[in-house]
């Protein structure tokens, strides 16, 4: 039986992903959820991210639920660093209008923020750091980023949260346009957990 790999999250739609990209590995990926329905956990962690990096609250949020779970785990902070607006919404992207807003609104909410940058000033960029916490007290950190502009206009259903927004001028699409296979082939996310993936093979192989 497969040891338990926990990712930090209820996102289903970044569990997928993460999913799809740690395939091969000898862990059996699972969620928060699952980890309580399997009494890993005995309530659904409420972790504060009051960083201001990325780096701080991935590694905070993996190193607490992993205390919590005794299983490793793999957390990850990301967000949208925008030039225009001095690189907000950043570290505070999932809370950006208040963490209950839809991101229907918080898109519409940037396009108009957006209204008076000229083309060259609309440049953006999503930033994924995965943390990784072993029972054992080891931490890794991995970093990924991708490169766009934001939208004049939402594109596409294929993604969550702001890729409808984020265009990828190489691809002449949106995120949350692309197909997964491409995505995981770009995204900030999938540039951070290849890397946390390597990092997991090799302490494997370490054993």
């Amino acid at each position: 039986m497969m040891q338990p790999l926990l990712i930090a999250t209820t996102n289903m739609g970044k569990l997928v992903e993460i999913r799809e990209l740690m395939d091969g590995l000898p862990y059996e990926v699972i969620s928060l959820t699952d980890a309580l329905e399997r009494r890993l956990l005995s309530v659904m962690p409420n972790v504060v991210e009051d960083g201001e990096t990325f780096e701080y609250n991935a590694l905070k949020k993996a190193a607490e639920i992993m205390n919590l779970s005794g299983v490793t785990t793999l957390s990850d902070d990301s967000g949208l660093v925008i030039d225009f607006l001095d690189g907000q919404p950043g570290v505070h992207s999932a809370y950006f209008m208040g963490a209950g807003t839809p991101y229907e609104q918080r898109n519409a909410r940037i396009i108009e923020m957006l209204a008076d940058a000229p083309e060259e000033q609309r440049t953006a960029r999503f930033v994924c750091v995965a943390a990784i916490a072993y029972p054992d007290g080891r931490t890794f950190i991995a970093r990924g980023e991708v490169e766009g502009v934001i939208a004049y206009v939402p594109a596409g259903t294929n993604g969550f949260g702001y890729d409808p927004i984020f265009f990828i001028p190489e691809f002449g699409k949106t995120l949350a346009e692309l197909s997964i296979a491409e995505k995981n082939a770009i995204s900030h996310r999938a540039v951070a957990m290849k890397e946390a993936k390597e990092l997991l093979r090799t302490e494997e192989l370490l054993k």
